[in-house]
């Protein structure tokens, strides 16, 4: 068989190859293409979460990142809030609570007696977890680098007296808030203790933070409802729920739209955990007259009035004192 012969012989037999065997090699730009980016709209792509992290998150509205915060720093606050109970240290604007069952039995200045602190802003040390930087690390995911602590919290849910009052009613954290938009708002919540169904962990509802903000009030008690504490109206019982049990240091970032609430404390010591809610500096104040939200915005005036003697303040104004900036540049908050 001549060359040319052997040559043709070749080339035929590698074209009677079926399709499947023949593959062609990437070109330059094709191995090189970065992946299409996410279009997701709760969270932004800033190189910290994984695509898997952003979709969970994007689908039920919060997401649980473990031993973020310091046992360290956990007791740091802890001896601070405990301070703060013995009245070793005046915190201004702070708001002590107590649960409607401990404020009618006799009053110990002591830990035991306080069931929340709130606003503690001007408090340095509770104050600094809110600029933790592995806090606003995940914070940015969801409001960008310019970021506003809007509501501070440290919770210490007690045993439950038999009345079922250290229960937190199903709710939507934006139903306390006059601004927006909803999807840069974010809760960062961290447990300083394990937290259990036994002591009245978190239950959300997936997914709910994709619909609309709902009407709250006082749910209908027997044992009593604490001050603030208002609750969804109407919601689907039904509707699948995930109890978030964590540990020590561990954190959960959650939508403002997300519904959840908290059981029962069934044991004999209290479940303390710190919160901030955050929201982008360029978002902006809205007018809740004439909506869902026009009851809390009566009560807070009326608080307001009784507390601070201060009248003709707005919702919004009250909001706006608390606020500070912990990243990036004040916009618009």
């Amino acid at each position: 068989m001549s060359r040319a012969a052997d040559r043709l012989k070749h080339l035929i037999g590698h074209l009677d190859r079926p399709p499947a065997a023949i593959r062609a090699s990437p070109t330059a730009a094709q191995a090189y293409a970065p992946a299409r980016p996410l279009n997701l709209r709760y969270s932004l792509d800033n190189n910290l979460l994984t695509p898997e992290q952003r979709l969970f998150y994007e689908e039920n509205g919060f997401l649980l990142i473990k031993n973020l915060v310091s046992h360290e720093d956990i007791e740091r606050f802890r001896q601070e809030f405990e301070r703060i109970c013995r009245r070793e240290v005046q915190v201004p604007g702070l708001v002590v609570m107590r649960d409607v069952a401990i404020a009618k039995s006799e009053f110990i200045p002591d830990q035991r007696a306080v069931s929340k602190l709130q606003d503690f802003q001007e408090d340095p040390e509770l104050f600094r977890f809110c600029t933790l930087p592995q806090i606003l690390e995940y914070v940015q995911c969801f409001t960008g680098p310019n970021i506003m602590a809007m509501h501070t919290m440290l919770i210490n849910k007690p045993p439950d007296t038999g009345k079922k009052t250290s229960r937190h009613p199903m709710h939507q954290d934006l139903h306390y808030f006059p601004f927006r938009p909803a999807h840069r708002i974010v809760c960062a919540w961290t447990a300083m203790e394990t937290v259990n169904r036994q002591n009245g962990c978190l239950v959300v509802l997936p997914g709910t933070h994709t619909g609309t903000l709902k009407e709250h009030d006082y749910p209908e008690w027997e044992g009593g409802v604490n001050k603030m504490y208002h609750g969804v109206r109407d919601y689907n019982p039904d509707h699948p729920r995930v109890h978030l049990e964590m540990e020590k240091g561990d954190t959960v970032f959650f939508h403002p739209l997300l519904i959840h609430g908290s059981g029962t404390n069934q044991t004999q010591g209290f479940r303390k955990a710190i919160s901030c809610h955050y929201a982008a500096a360029d978002c902006y104040y809205i007018d809740v007259k004439g909506t869902t939200q026009e009851n809390i915005d009566q009560e807070v005036k009326e608080i307001a009035l009784k507390r601070y003697n201060l009248d003709g303040v707005s919702f919004q104004d009250t909001w706006a004192f608390r606020g500070r900036l912990v990243q990036g540049d004040r916009i618009s908050m």
